[in-house]
């Protein structure tokens, strides 16, 4: 009966294991494909080798919007994670309206990107958010202009990342907490171990599950960076907080070169592999040691 049970159980699989080989690694074949053409406003099959990538790697805008994607996710990720896990702390401490906290907190996260652009994109613009508040309130010389410089344009975009996802972080991060034995809190505070050195060597490598978790989506928000570009600054000023989703995009559709378009695609794609990979293997390895 158990068998019976199973293979139907495995037979109801099929159509979800077909349609996620055809759609999901026929599309991506078929954009790897694309990428190794010279297609331009309709795919064709005429094939010439790597010379797409040739020309993306040799492209300006692209090298920018790689440039400016590491930078940010190096700094979204550590930071989210550090903002999130300290949260998380905090209101681990069962603190009064803990719920209403967490709500706050959250609260981010349940925007969009491009809600979440727009109302940042209105308060870091000089004549109308911060910038204008303290000049009424008679601050004439105050100046917060970051979203236009060129030079500091990526960081208002970091800024209003790490306060759309730390929330999620935070709730990640809570949940391990929630899961470690009380009986660790009271033998650290009877041998007289400061609480930041439980944290530091005894919680922190207990919730590596949560980390590795809460890395792997935030790596993910990092690739599928586009529409907090496109909502509060399009790429600009110039092409200074260009991320390379955007560039896919513009090319795709605007610009009509979807050989070049697939083949800066692929390149995402690969990084993605490249960097995930490793800690889903890893997250794999720890729960089968830790099912042992």
């Amino acid at each position: 009966m158990a068998i019976g049970s199973r293979l139907a159980a495995q037979t109801a699989l099929i159509p979800a294991m077909l349609i996620a080989l055809i759609v999901y690694c026929g599309s991506t074949g078929w954009t790897i494909w694309i990428s190794l053409t010279n297609s331009r406003m309709l795919p064709n099959n005429n094939f010439i080798g790597l010379r797409q990538y040739e020309v993306l790697f040799a492209n300006e805008r692209w090298l920018v919007s790689a440039q400016n994607l590491a930078l940010f996710g190096f700094l979204f990720i550590t930071l989210t994670l550090a903002l999130g896990f300290f949260l998380a702390v905090l209101i681990d401490q069962r603190v009064r309206a803990e719920d209403l906290l967490r709500s706050v907190f959250l609260y981010p996260f349940s925007m969009s990107f491009i809600v979440t652009g727009l109302a940042w994109r209105w308060l870091l613009d000089p004549t109308l958010g911060i910038a204008k508040i303290a000049h009424d309130l008679g601050f004439e010389t105050f100046q917060f202009d970051w979203i236009v410089r060129q030079d500091r344009v990526i960081y208002t975009l970091l800024a209003a990342g790490i306060w759309h996802a730390a929330g999620l972080v935070m709730a990640i991060m809570l949940s391990g907490l929630r899961g470690i034995d009380p009986e660790i809190w009271k033998a650290t505070r009877i041998d007289g171990i400061p609480a930041w050195r439980t944290y530091l060597f005894v919680v922190i490598p207990m919730l590596k599950g949560s980390f590795a978790t809460a890395t792997i989506l935030m790596a993910t928000s990092v690739v599928r960076l586009y529409d907090l570009s496109v909502a509060m600054t399009n790429g600009g000023p110039g092409i200074a907080s260009e991320v390379p989703a955007k560039f896919v995009m513009d090319n795709l559709f605007e610009r009509q070169n979807i050989g070049l378009a697939t083949a800066a695609a692929t390149s995402m794609l690969i990084t993605v592999i490249a960097i995930v990979a490793p800690l889903l293997y890893w997250q794999c390895r720890a729960a089968a040691r830790a099912g042992r």
